[in-house]
C-alpha cells in the first residue's frame, strides 16, 4: 500500500519529517511531548509552533494543541551548517523510471545527521527537478560508485525488493595492500554485527551472515587492485572483510583502527569504488548493466594520493546498456 504523502511540501529538496504519537502517555500539549522529545530547545519548538510550521492532517497546529495518541505530524527540521563537498554527482542513465548515478567520495546518499544539503538525493532532486526521487539503496559517505534512484516513490519497493530478494549484482573495486602469501581467489564468510551508535561493525562467532567473493585483478609496489562481489549486504561488509584478511583499504578511517578525520578534509578518499550494478528490469525481465565512470586515486595516482591531494577523477564516460 503507498505510504501516505506528507501535507507539507519538500523544502530545499528535503522531505519533511514524520513523526507519530505514541499509544499514551502524560502530556496534556502536544508541546509538552514535543518538547521532551526532540533534541532542540522548548523556545524552538515554541516557535515553530507559533509560526505554523508544525501541521497536522487538517493543517498547522497551535501552541495549545492537545496531544493526540498515535495521531501524525510533520515538519522540517531547522538545517545544519554543512561544508560542501567539491566533487559532482554524474548522472550515467535517466528514463521514465529510474535514475542511476555515480556518486563521488564524502557525499552521503541521503540525509543524515550532519549532512542534509550535501548528499546526493537532495542535490539530485534539485538539479533533476524530481522532488518525488528516492534511493533504491544506499552508499556510505566515504564510498563512491553507483547509487540507484526511483522516480515514482509508488515504484520503489519494486527496486528495493530487487535488493532484499538478492537479484542485483553488485561488483566493487578497491585498493589495498598486497599481501604475495594471500591465495586469491577466496571467499570470506563471517558474522557481522552492526551495534546502534557505535560507528564501527565487527566480527563474532556465529552462523556467517556476510559473503564477499575478493579477487586479485592486479599488483604493483606493495600495493594490489581488488574486485569484491558481495553475496550479502551487511553494514561495511567489504571493509570488515578486508581488514580480517590484513587488507584494510586504503583511507580508511575506521578500520582497522578508528581515525578521527574532520568533515571537510576530502584529501584521502575511501579507496573503495561500486564498479558494476545489474539487475532484472522489472516490467521486461531483461538485464540492465550499468558501469561507474570513475577511477581510484591511489591506483591511478599513486604520486597525487600520497601528496594527499585529493581529486574526483572520471575514466572515459561510459553508458548504461541493457542486455537481452
Amino acid at each position: 500500500m503507498p505510504r501516505r504523502r506528507p501535507p507539507l511540501p519538500p523544502r530545499d529538496g528535503l522531505d519533511p519529517a514524520r513523526v507519530r504519537m505514541p499509544d499514551d502517555g502524560p502530556w496534556a500539549t502536544l508541546r509538552d511531548h514535543l518538547v521532551e522529545r526532540l533534541p532542540v530547545p522548548s523556545a524552538r519548538v515554541d516557535a515553530m509552533l507559533a509560526e505554523g510550521r508544525i501541521v497536522g492532517d487538517d493543517g498547522p497546529l497551535a501552541l495549545d494543541a492537545p496531544f493526540v495518541p498515535r495521531s501524525v505530524i510533520w515538519f522540517h527540521r531547522d538545517l545544519p551548517d554543512e561544508a560542501p563537498v567539491p566533487f559532482a554527482v554524474d548522472v550515467v542513465h535517466r528514463d521514465e523510471e529510474i535514475v542511476v548515478v555515480d556518486k563521488p567520495h564524502f557525499l552521503a546518499t541521503i540525509p543524515r545527521g550532519r549532512h542534509v544539503r550535501e548528499t546526493a538525493l537532495v542535490r539530485l532532486r534539485h538539479e533533476l527537478g524530481l522532488p518525488a526521487l528516492s534511493p533504491a539503496h544506499r552508499l556510505d559517505r566515504v564510498t563512491a560508485g553507483l547509487v540507484l534512484f526511483v522516480i515514482d516513490p509508488d515504484r520503489r519497493g519494486t527496486y528495493q525488493n530487487l535488493f532484499r530478494d538478492r537479484r542485483v549484482t553488485k561488483v566493487y573495486e578497491a585498493v589495498a595492500p598486497h599481501d604475495p602469501a594471500l591465495a586469491l581467489p577466496r571467499v570470506v564468510r563471517s558474522r557481522i554485527v552492526k551495534e546502534r551508535g557505535v560507528v564501527t561493525a565487527r566480527e563474532v562467532p556465529g552462523e556467517p551472515n556476510a559473503e564477499t567473493l575478493v579477487e586479485l585483478v592486479e599488483a604493483r609496489n606493495g600495493t594490489a587492485r581488488y574486485r569484491l562481489t558481495p553475496r550479502t549486504g551487511r553494514t561495511h561488509q567489504l571493509r570488515v572483510h578486508m581488514a580480517s584478511l590484513g587488507l584494510p583499504l586504503l583511507g580508511d578511517p575506521f578500520y582497522p583502527a578508528v581515525r578521527d578525520v574532520p568533515l571537510d578534509d576530502f584529501r584521502a578518499p575511501l579507496q573503495l569504488l561500486a564498479r558494476e550494478l545489474a539487475f532484472p528490469d522489472p516490467r521486461t525481465g531483461r538485464e540492465r548493466r550499468f558501469t561507474s565512470r570513475r577511477v581510484l586515486q591511489a591506483w591511478e595516482d599513486p604520486d597525487g594520493w600520497a601528496a594527499g591531494d585529493a581529486a574526483e577523477r572520471s575514466s572515459t564516460p561510459t553508458s548504461g546498456s541493457v542486455i537481452s
